[in-house]
C-alpha cells in the first residue's frame, strides 16, 4: 500500500512504544486494585470508604488500559495487513498529524465527526 507522507516505521515504533508503557504502568498498578481490608477494628469508615474509591479508580484505569492495548494491537495489525493509515469507513488516507497525535485512530477526520453526531 502507497502511504502518502505517513513514515509507518515510525508509528510502529511509536505503537510498540506506548504499548511497554502501558505495559509498565499495568503492573504498578494491580496492587491498587486488590480487594480492600474491612474491618472496622482496623480501619475507620472515612479511610474504607477512601479505599474503596481508590479500588474502584484503580480497577476503571486498568479496564480503559485494556482497551488502549487492544487498540494498539489493532493498530499493529492494520499495519501488518499494509492497511494502516487508511480510514475503516471511507478507505481514505487519515492525515498524519491526527495518526502522530492517536496511531490507533481508526477514523479519518470527516468520519470521526459523523460518527460522533
Amino acid at each position: 500500500m502507497n502511504y502518502p507522507s505517513i513514515d509507518v516505521r515510525h508509528f510502529e515504533k511509536k505503537l510498540l512504544t506506548l504499548r511497554e508503557e502501558l505495559s509498565q504502568v499495568e503492573h504498578s498498578g494491580n496492587e491498587a486494585a486488590q480487594t480492600v481490608e474491612l474491618d472496622q477494628s482496623r480501619v475507620g469508615r472515612v479511610s474504607r470508604m477512601d479505599a474503596l474509591q481508590a479500588q474502584a479508580m484503580s480497577i476503571e484505569s486498568a479496564r480503559r488500559r485494556k482497551i488502549q492495548s487492544q487498540r494498539i494491537d489493532a493498530a499493529l495489525q492494520r499495519i501488518a495487513k499494509g492497511e494502516f493509515g487508511l480510514c475503516l469507513r471511507c478507505g481514505e488516507h487519515i492525515n498524519s498529524k491526527r495518526l502522530e497525535f492517536d496511531p490507533t485512530t481508526l477514523f479519518c477526520i470527516e468520519c470521526a465527526s459523523r460518527k460522533d453526531q
